[in-house]
């Protein structure tokens, strides 16, 4: 009998990443994604979900115009954004304004493979100028326009900032994007396969994955754990803090995961980048008590950090407002999302599973005046 919560049931066939939870490998298309994060770019990654092999230089240039050319918002979405924030927090904005995207899309309801390649490819482009945006405008500041010349993450944290990014700092963030652009058939994707299979459109599908990455069970994790250490504040408090939380059996965000085993691939990346981040801004603090509270919880539970507990300090580090940084994990697996959904149009069955019933059985009606 299938787990709950579906664990073990296989939901789909895929192309487009693998797992193997015993010994902690994440793969994309057959790319270890080690090999992918040490040599590879985000728009190299978007390629390779999208068409199943890395691009030539040609492709990889067009890909690159494709993208850039996609960045700035429509009218209707630069209208909606002001009420986007003073009205909604940053997941909520983020799940309205991509669902209203579709009402001004330039292929309209098109359901084509190709209509969709190009939806695709506009949401992946325009999710960092959403979010910039929002930001921007919530704070009373400019909204600083996408850069033509910048890469997709460094364009990102010059919207976010107004200064282009150091290279060493934009790599950074490429590469988180890159850690974070698909992992199979996690929530929020199963939720844009779901809505996919019924015929619905590409921006329905999208809003129904940011709509479950909004939970805290599944996005947000990487928000909670930067709390943790700015309400603990310094190394030589974490042991005692931990330990204290564990003790009443409180949980640490940021730690075990459904599938690995063993420590999540990307915590093994990101905790690289903590300390390069840390040492490239001059004060490491936040990398150190990483380290300490990994340490702790590691001799106290066992368990090993997942994809987002050094992502905390990274983003951090980069200047990335707290409250976004689930919306920046957004930003990054949009390119998943997308190219999950053209894949269940192009094989497409409806996604209907069974339950299990464990309500009463043989009732019968009752009149309301004869009811207890």
């Amino acid at each position: 009998m299938p787990g709950r919560g579906l664990e073990d049931v296989v939901a789909a066939q895929t192309s487009i990443s693998d797992i193997d939870g015993r010994l902690g490998r994440l793969f994309y298309v057959g790319y270890d994604i080690h090999e992918l994060a040490e040599n590879s770019t985000f728009e190299e990654v978007v390629h390779l979900l999208h068409t199943l092999k890395l691009p030539s230089r040609a492709e990889l240039d067009a890909l690159n115009d494709q993208l850039t050319a996609e960045r700035d918002l429509d009218e209707f979405v630069d209208r909606l954004m002001p009420t986007m924030a003073e009205q909604t927090s940053p997941m909520s904005m983020l799940r309205t304004t991509i669902s209203a995207m579709s009402a001004y899309d330039p292929d309209g309801w098109d359901q084509s493979t190709e209509a969709n390649y190009r939806k695709a490819m506009r949401l992946i482009a325009r999710m960092p100028t959403v979010v910039a945006s929002y930001d921007a405008i919530r704070n009373g500041r400019d909204v600083v326009k996408p850069h033509p010349k910048l890469s997709h993450a460094a364009n990102l944290l010059y919207m976010l900032t107004g200064r282009e990014p150091e290279e060493e700092m934009a790599r950074v963030l490429d590469i988180c994007l890159v850690l974070h652009a698909d992992h199979t058939m996690n929530a929020s994707t199963f939720a844009a396969r779901v809505a996919a299979s019924t015929l619905s459109d590409i921006h329905s599908a999208i809003t129904a994955a940011i709509a479950t990455l909004k939970g805290p069970l599944h996005g947000g994790a990487n928000e909670a754990v930067m709390k943790l250490l700015l309400d603990i504040g310094s190394v030589d408090k974490v042991e005692s803090q931990i330990t204290k939380l564990l003790d009443s059996k409180k949980k640490i965000m940021g730690f075990g995961h459904r599938v690995y085993k063993t420590e999540d691939p990307r915590a093994t990346v990101l905790r690289r980048l903590s300390k390069q981040v840390g040492e490239h801004v001059g004060d490491t603090t936040w990398y150190e008590m990483s380290i300490e509270v990994e340490r702790v919880v590691m001799e106290e539970k066992g368990l090993y950090p997942n994809v987002d507990f050094f992502a905390a300090s990274v983003y951090y580090g980069l200047g990335i407002p707290i409250d976004l940084f689930t919306p920046v994990f957004a930003v990054s697996r949009v390119s998943g999302w997308t190219a999950h959904v053209r894949e269940q149009y192009a094989d497409n069955r409806l996604i209907r599973p069974e339950s299990d019933y464990i309500g009463p059985r043989n009732q019968h009606y009752v009149s309301i005046d004869q009811r207890n």
